[in-house]
Parts: structure tokens; sequence; C-alpha cells
């Protein structure tokens, strides 16, 4: 689980975030939604160390990340799992290696255990016979897969996924949906994703976070928010302000 708690960050004179809390919870998929320039992207930083926050606190499974020294932020890190945007794989490198990278900075495994680590997290995800190809032979859904394997290989706790549909398919959005929730559920992974996808926030979404204006505008799951009388969240999630200018237009 992952707690925030009044979380405020400002960059200069402008006020990304102001006074959110919130609780990701273990085994379900937590999503946070907004506009871009919402304040998104800055909590995530927040909640991983990339940004020192002004005020509030980020505790992780009760430990709270900003009062720990390096050491204990470190130790942290060692169970958090990351899935980017673009995938970000090692072109250079092979499926096996991208996924054996995290355990060789994170783990003490012989390279044979690194191996078969990677190995089972690419059965995990479908993908076993992938090991020895590179990047460039896999499609985009794959390369999703392949980030998923690296992301869980050091058995994370906590997973935070950035856009994971971001280029792909509508069929291959659910796939990775799907993979991702499996997950979330068969390891008990406190999961959190940043997406624009409603599709995906209404099949996975456990538990939402509307974030608008830097401030929390609403929270519910993905059967709440098709009954939601929130105007801003309605004009996010069925367009309603831009189909109402659309209109006067045409």
């Amino acid at each position: 689980m992952i707690q925030i708690n009044n979380i405020s960050k400002s960059f200069g004179d402008r006020k990304v975030l102001n006074d959110v809390t919130f609780t990701f919870e273990s085994g379900k998929t937590n999503i946070i939604i907004g506009q871009s320039g919402s304040g998104k992207t800055a909590l995530i930083r927040c909640m991983v160390g990339l940004n020192e926050i002004d005020s509030g606190e980020v505790l992780y499974d009760g430990r709270s990340f900003h009062t720990l020294d390096f050491k204990g932020k470190k130790e942290i890190r060692k169970e958090i799992g990351m899935l980017f945007q673009g995938s970000a794989l090692f072109d250079s490198k092979t499926v096996e290696e991208n996924v054996v990278f995290p355990l060789s900075m994170f783990t003490d495994l012989s390279e044979a255990e690194k191996r078969e680590r990677a190995n089972f997290c690419l059965q995990r995800v479908n993908l076993p016979n992938a090991g020895k190809l590179y990047p460039s032979e896999l499609s985009g859904g794959m390369k999703k897969r392949v980030a998923i394997a690296r992301a869980i290989s050091v058995q994370p706790k906590y997973l935070y996924c950035d856009e994971p549909n971001s280029g792909l398919d509508p069929k291959t959005s659910i796939v990775i949906d799907t993979l991702i929730k499996e997950i979330t559920e068969e390891y008990g992974i406190t999961t959190v994703v940043i997406t624009h996808d409603m599709n995906s926030v209404l099949e996975i979404g456990d538990n939402i976070l509307f974030i608008y204006n830097g401030v929390k505008w609403w929270e519910g799951n993905h059967s709440d928010i098709l009954k939601t009388t929130n105007q801003e969240l309605q004009d996010f999630v069925y367009a309603t302000k831009f189909m109402k200018e659309l209109k006067t237009k045409f």
C-alpha cells in the first residue's frame, strides 16, 4: 500500500499539486487520470523521489519515504518496478539481457539464477521464446510485454506504469491491461497507472484518482465513474465541453 498525505508541490510561482491525499491499495489497479498538465506526472515524480515535495508525506507500507536517508530510500526503490511509456528497452541488448538488467543492479543472484528468473518472467508475459531476439525484432505490444517482464523481474511490491497503452492498437491494449491486472492480483502488487485510455480506466480501474488543476477532484472506481455528476470529470470522460463547443461551430 502507498499512502500520499497532503502532498503539495510548486515550481517557482506555479503550484502543480495542492494538498493531494489518496491511498493506493495493494493487489489493486490504482489509476491516475486528468488532463495534460493537471499534475499527474509531477505526483508520480514526487512519489518516487525524483521531485522533492514542499509539504506532505509519502508512505510505503507505513514507511515515510521522504524522511529516510539515502540508504533507506534505496531499499524502497529496490521494491519498485517501472513500466515506462516508450518501453525504454536497450536496443543493443537481447530481450533476455533487458530483463536481466535490473536483476544485475539490485540483486546478488548468480548469472544462471538471473537468466532463470528472466525466462520465468518472459513466460509469465507469454513470450517464452523471445529471449534471444532484439527489440527491433518485436512488435509494439511485444515490447510492452518485455518491459512488464523486466519490471516484475525483481519481484516488486510497487509497480508504476506510465501510459502503458500508448501507441498500441485497441486489441493489443486490452492484452496489456489484462496482463497488468493479472500480475497485480497474482503477486499482490500495489500498481499505479497513469493513463488517458478510458477503456483501461473502465476495464481495470479498481481505484481511480482524478486530478484537476493540481487538486484531487474526484475518487472512486470504474463503476462510480459512469454515474458521476462531477462536471469536470464528465468533461474529461465524455468530452462534453468539447462536444458542446463543436456543436456551436457547426
